[in-house]
């Protein structure tokens, strides 16, 4: 297995994600032992938002970290996990609200897509949407 930063990036669909990870300046701390999860948005998720909102964010480094931070879960929480629960803290301080039903997972408003992409320090569910934490919302 390899980290969470190295199967992001080989996963091939995360690299506005991972292009915000190092503007932000959180490589090294998601390449270190965790276990951490992360929700990580898609290109296509970047790609709902608004072009002005990501320059805004790329540019403000201290937003920035607050919305990556928010997509970031203590611990390693997977499928089964996100199952059974109905909120969960986040590293930038917040909570996340997980809904379940038969078919899906959603977080927030957005839907897991992929679920349970392991790695040596952690799992990665990738999302459809970009999630912001309220105290952040325009």
């Amino acid at each position: 297995m390899t980290a969470i930063l190295e199967a992001a990036q080989q996963a091939g669909s995360f690299s506005q994600l991972m292009s915000a990870l190092k503007a932000a300046d959180l490589e090294e701390m998601l390449q270190g032992e965790g276990p951490f999860t992360i929700l990580a948005p898609t290109d296509d998720a970047f790609a709902k938002l608004p072009e002005e909102t990501v320059q805004d964010l790329m540019q403000d480094t201290y937003r920035l970290k607050q919305v990556l931070l928010y997509h970031v879960l203590f611990g390693d929480v997977r499928s089964d996990d996100l199952a059974e629960i109905h909120e969960a803290p986040t590293v930038e301080g917040s909570i996340v609200f997980v809904e379940q039903d038969a078919n899906q997972i959603k977080v927030n408003d957005a839907q897991v897509t992929q679920m349970d992409i392991l790695t040596d320090n952690g799992v990665i569910h990738a999302i459809d949407a970009v999630l912001i934490p309220t105290i952040l919302e325009p």
